[in-house]
């Protein structure tokens, strides 16, 4: 990961489409001092922590978060997470979602939750649990299990994209349809992100240099 600083608060996730979803979020939040870095998946985590770490403007950097999906153990995720940024000496917190570290401060988010297995598209999809469309989504896989059709290994994702069928522009990726504005910011749902945005987000502003 090739590392070039611009601000004084750093956000990791996984890939490209966490990238434009956090993008989309924190552009409706308003925050313009969050820098967003993809890994490439998980296990680039500790690869590209120990890169971070030894960029030259690394030291400037005053607020860390990472978000990194529960998949089917969130402690085990969460742990995973402590263990890579324990491997490069950087602030490891005990708990999901409470800040460590004094000049570094560092916060780590499992999606969907701390407790919860699965993945940021199922939190997008208990953001639109009262949608007209969930219903119709769901009685699509219904359908499919009704005539014995395999349903598809990743039903997430499947669920995403078959709501995402329902929109205006049918198509669109998990971070295409928050960039859209596809998903409603305001329910209940995106909250815990929306104040976890917003501690990434209090400390710092831009790096004077790079």
């Amino acid at each position: 990961m090739a590392v070039e600083l611009t601000q004084t608060n750093v956000l990791i996730v996984e890939g490209r489409e966490e990238e434009l979803f956090f993008g989309a979020l924190i552009e409706h939040l308003g925050l313009q001092n969050i820098q967003i870095m993809p890994i490439g998946g998980k296990e680039q985590l500790r690869r590209n922590l120990k890169a971070l770490a030894r960029s030259p403007s690394f030291a400037k950097v005053v607020s860390l978060g990472i978000v990194r999906d529960a998949n089917a153990n969130p402690r085990a995720a969460f742990q995973s997470v402590r263990d890579a940024l324990q491997a490069v000496n950087l602030p490891a917190p005990d708990r999901p979602l409470i800040p460590t570290g004094r000049d570094l401060q560092v916060t780590v988010m499992i999606v969907p939750a701390e407790d919860t297995p699965g993945m940021l598209e199922d939190l997008c999809l208990r953001s639109v649990l009262s949608d007209p469309a969930t219903p119709c989504m769901e009685q699509y896989f219904q359908c499919l299990q009704q005539r014995d059709l395999p349903l598809p290994r990743n039903m997430p994702k499947a669920r995403v994209q078959a709501f995402l069928a329902s929109r205006r522009e049918a198509g669109k990726r998990l971070g295409e349809a928050a960039r859209a504005g596809y998903w409603p910011w305001n329910e209940a749902a995106f909250e815990p992100v929306k104040d976890f945005l917003q501690q990434v987000g209090s400390r710092g502003t831009a790096c004077s240099s790079v």
